[in-house]
């Protein structure tokens, strides 16, 4: 028995056999709010009790993509710091920035943990 998935602006039919008949179909859509762009920066992730390094993979005016030798969970809620190098940003010097945000999607990748999280609020440390 053919099948075929018809895609169109965030929903899908598939039709199945030689009556054709049309059914729904999920669709994943990513929502993104803002361009990623490839960034490796160091972080440091903020625990009640401790810190650890994170790496950065991309990142947005609304979300970061850290690279961790750790698992976190879906839900939990962050607090990082990174360095913004100043000629991402046009200026002479890099800026420390201090985020608060919470992890909304986790998987494994080879031998790293990957977590993406939201930026819900961010602040330039004084320099």
């Amino acid at each position: 028995m053919e099948h075929a998935t018809i895609v169109s602006q965030g929903s899908a039919m598939r039709a199945s056999g030689p009556s054709s008949v049309l059914s729904p179909v999920p669709v994943r859509q990513e929502v993104r709010c803002a361009v990623r762009f490839p960034l490796e920066l160091s972080a440091v992730i903020f625990d009640e009790d401790r810190s650890y390094a994170a790496k950065t993979r991309n990142i947005s005016a609304s979300g970061v993509l850290f690279e961790l030798d750790h698992s976190v969970s879906v839900g939990e809620n962050l607090r990082f710091s990174l360095r913004m190098p100043g000629q991402v940003l046009g200026i002479e010097h890099d800026v420390l920035v201090h985020c608060t945000g919470r992890v909304v999607r986790c998987y494994l990748s080879e031998d790293q943990h990957l977590a993406a999280a939201t930026i819900d609020e961010y602040q330039f440390a004084a320099q």
